[in-house]
């Protein structure tokens, strides 16, 4: 039975993942350049490097959802030139996506007091897909005998003519923060819209075509007090009939004479899919998270509850200021 659940899995991976929805993270805001193009170079320092590891469904599959990510910006005042390349990999197919992305974004500072932040940005790259037909099973392979087993002597039905293409991707999108650095509340708002030019996909030799995927980023750096800052956010995203919900709770605590913040939150993700906790720390120009999706869906009864893993790590250098101003939002 777990074996066909397994297989299930595999088959649904790869529907989804090729006609209706990109990968997803639960620490979506670590991951600036693929948040949003519109915050490449918007941070307090010279450049920025990020890596990030997400491990899902690991006590379900023997091949589990895995992806990885690295990006690198540089702030050039009024301009951030950056790129990122990510890599998807899911199921028993290795269904693979490996995405480079070139970002650009052009920062204003509007107001008497310059506290009015807008940032524009826009990437374009190219993304490749692949997989490993042979590894599939599929209904028509399913067997009765032995209790029920999959036969791949036996045809599969399917006719994949592709089993690995490119394509150019492009995306944009747009932020805005209320940046006054002596305001306890800055609030922000951002959009963001992947796969503008609907590029052609199939592993079918279909023409169908990658639908426009919409994000919206809104939230609030509130510092409570000189220790202890919150920041409640929401975050949505639609892609086709495919849509997420993930709205949370952040706190940044910091730990008087030793430039040590410590991170810690908690967010919930829509229709009941899962609960996520995070954990983390800044000291210097390094800031490092782990979270883990608690799974509440009907999947549970087979994952016991266990979702995803997610590592990121961030280092920003930035050249000493003794007048510093804060250039984007702090998540």
């Amino acid at each position: 039975m777990k074996k066909i659940i397994i297989s299930c899995l595999a088959i649904i991976s790869i529907a989804t993942e090729s006609w209706s929805q990109d990968f997803h993270l639960s620490q979506y805001d670590a991951a600036a350049l693929n948040v949003n193009p519109a915050l490449t170079g918007a941070f307090q320092g010279e450049y920025r490097l990020h890596t990030h590891f997400r491990n899902q469904w690991l006590a379900v599959t023997p091949n589990p959802f895995t992806t990885g990510i690295v990006g690198f910006d540089l702030n050039k005042k009024a301009w951030g030139v950056g790129g990122q390349i990510a890599n998807f990999r899911a199921g028993i197919g290795n269904y693979n996506v490996l995405s480079v992305m070139p970002s650009f974004a052009y920062k204003a500072r509007m107001g008497k007091k310059k506290q009015h932040f807008f940032n524009f940005g826009i990437q374009i790259g190219f993304f490749q897909k692949s997989i490993n037909a042979s590894s599939l099973t599929f209904a028509n392979q399913y067997v009765k005998t032995n209790g029920g087993e999959f036969n791949t002597s036996l045809s599969s039905g399917e006719n994949i003519k592709n089993g690995d293409f490119i394509n150019l991707d492009i995306a944009g999108g747009f932020m805005y923060t209320y940046g006054l650095h002596s305001s306890r509340f800055n609030p922000f708002v951002g959009a963001t819209f992947y796969h503008l030019n609907q590029p052609t996909e199939s592993f079918l030799g279909e023409e169908n075509k990658l639908p426009i995927r919409s994000q919206v980023q809104v939230g609030a750096r509130w510092a409570l007090s000189t220790n202890l800052t919150i920041i409640p956010k929401v975050f949505f995203q639609y892609q086709e009939k495919a849509e997420e919900i993930n709205a949370g709770l952040m706190g940044q605590y910091y730990i008087r004479n030793s430039d040590l913040f410590l991170l810690f939150g908690c967010s919930y993700r829509n229709d009941n899919d899962a609960v996520v906790v995070d954990l983390g720390g800044k000291y210097g120009g390094f800031t490092g998270r782990i979270s883990y999706d608690i799974n509440i869906s009907t999947l549970k009864t087979v994952s016991n509850g266990r979702g995803a893993t997610e590592l990121s790590l961030t280092y920003v250098w930035n050249k000493p200021n003794p007048t510093p101003l804060p250039s984007c939002p702090k998540f």
